[in-house]
């Protein structure tokens, strides 16, 4: 069964334990589990009534498909875990065009924001959500797709469990930290990639219908110059560190009816190299079923395509990141052969995999009804169908969403 075709109930067994040692979960069955020999495949049933009865109960967790088009919002950990706050927002979704919501799984702080037993520090920050899987119940009860963000290589929390696999300084080998303090962890440390799938998979477990992974990079802030990568090779690139770990998550992930989408830059849409940071729009590509460019238009410098002020200008700004980032994306499906030819005998590709993150918070200029809608106006122009509002603060503009 295909990701985008599965059904809206799926039938998952949630029985497992999040997460028991330093790293792995455990399995869902244990070792001593043992299968009927027959399973009643020959119109026979090999277990007795009494068998039956004391099977365990499994519970069953909804799935929603994935929405076409897909309206989304940003949703903190601390909201989620605000009764009223939470409940506004969902009212917001369930008023308005909108259909679906980003939750954060794990954010900066490294703590994961649902009750689990997976290895973290103990910060005096970050929030969880002790009803995470009820919430998420309920949003599905009124057919709201629940995407979960987990921030991957920023993480206060493992770097500081585990600081043999964090970014570390060149100058004296303690851990390294950005200008605001945070830790990355090495791109390049193959066992925290391990721990970002069982995260995903245990995410689906209580419900969450997506993972989308944002800081799939390497940091940018701060003194680069001063950084150490243990876990590389001088002889792999960034962006080719990057695609062993997007190639390991896909292989670990295929297996699930998970969906998954990727935080990039905006700026891997218009420059082709990966700006320091790992990230190339074309390596990226494969491994996701969904791609979302974070244009911001208050993110571009002064003087951005003849712009002085890139932030006032936002159908521009979305208009021309996101027409090249469908144009690459379709010279990316003819290269690799993954296009057909219609009737007339034109070249056609598969639909494209954007769905961008668009601005709804004042930097750089007011961001009223107005100019949050022409990003969306930007978008349809482009052919695309699906966007997701950000904003810190959990603050909507109401008046740029059509009323439901």
């Amino acid at each position: 069964m295909s990701k985008n075709s599965k059904n809206f109930l799926k039938l998952v067994l949630v029985g497992a334990v999040f997460g028991v040692g330093a790293i792995f979960l455990p399995p869902l069955f244990s070792s001593s589990y043992k299968a009927p020999s027959n399973n009643g495949l020959d119109g026979t049933s090999t277990s007795t009534p009494t068998e039956i009865e004391n099977l365990p109960v499994v519970e069953v967790v909804a799935h929603v498909d994935t929405p076409e088009p897909l309206k989304a919002i940003y949703m903190t950990a601390c909201v989620a875990g605000t009764p009223s706050w939470r409940a506004s927002l969902k009212n917001l979704i369930e008023t308005t065009e909108l259909n679906a919501v980003v939750i954060d799984i794990k954010d900066y702080t490294g703590i994961i924001s649902f009750p689990n037993n997976f290895p973290k520090a103990n910060l005096g920050k970050g929030c969880v959500v002790s009803d995470m899987k009820e919430f998420i119940k309920e949003l599905h009860e009124s057919n709201i797709y629940v995407i979960g963000r987990i921030s991957v290589f920023q993480d206060l929390s493992y770097a500081r469990v585990f600081p043999e696999l964090a970014v570390r300084r060149q100058s004296d080998g303690g851990v390294w930290e950005d200008y605001k303090g945070l830790t990355f962890i090495d791109v390049g440390a193959e066992p925290y990639w391990d721990f970002i799938v069982e995260l995903s998979k245990a995410s689906y477990e209580i419900g969450f219908d997506e993972i989308n992974y944002d800081y799939i990079r390497y940091p940018s802030d701060g003194n680069i110059r001063d950084t150490k990568y243990a876990w590389a090779t001088s002889t792999v690139s960034k962006p080719e560190a990057l695609e062993k770990f997007f190639s390991h998550l896909k292989k670990n992930i295929d297996s699930t009816d998970l969906v998954t989408s990727a935080d990039l830059f905006g700026m891997t849409t218009t420059i082709k190299d990966d700006m320091g940071i790992g990230q190339v729009l074309e390596r990226a590509l494969p491994y996701f079923d969904y791609i979302s460019p974070m244009v911001y238009p208050s993110h571009y410098p002064k003087g951005w395509n003849g712009f002085a002020n890139p932030a006032e200008h936002p159908y521009e700004v979305i208009k021309i990141t996101m027409t090249s980032g469908v144009t690459r994306e379709r010279a990316h499906n003819i290269a690799i052969g993954n296009f057909s030819y219609d009737s007339t005998g034109a070249t056609t590709t598969p639909k494209s995999k954007m769905r961008p993150w668009l601005q709804d918070f004042d930097l750089g200029a007011t961001y009223d009804a107005s100019k949050v809608r022409a990003q969306m106006q930007a978008a349809y122009d482009v052919g695309l169908t699906s966007w997701m509002l950000w904003s810190a603060a959990n603050r909507y503009t109401v008046e740029a969403l059509l009323p439901e």
